[in-house]
């Protein structure tokens, strides 16, 4: 199993609290998606913003985190705002 810090985006800091929510490898993170990731933080440390759903969407598709598509940012910000309400 891979190093979640090894994923472009994923550092140290990410990596804790990926594991503190029970994700623990790449392919897990891979395997469960940025939403269900982003959905498990969010429970778990609030103050996470949209930019970590970025970051963890980024890292499942190896690309910088401000390089996603523009209908990729628009959904993931959709989905964060939801979980506002």
């Amino acid at each position: 199993m891979s190093e979640l810090t090894s994923m472009m985006n994923i550092g140290k800091e990410m990596a804790r609290k990926l594991t503190s929510v029970g994700i623990e490898s790449a392919e897990e993170l891979t395997r469960i998606g940025a939403k269900e990731a982003f959905l498990r933080i969010k429970q778990k440390y609030p103050n996470v913003c949209l930019v970590h759903l970025y970051v963890l969407e980024g890292a499942i598709h190896d690309t910088e985190y401000n390089s996603l598509l523009e209908d990729t940012k628009k959904e993931l910000k959709e989905f964060s705002d939801f979980l506002k309400r």
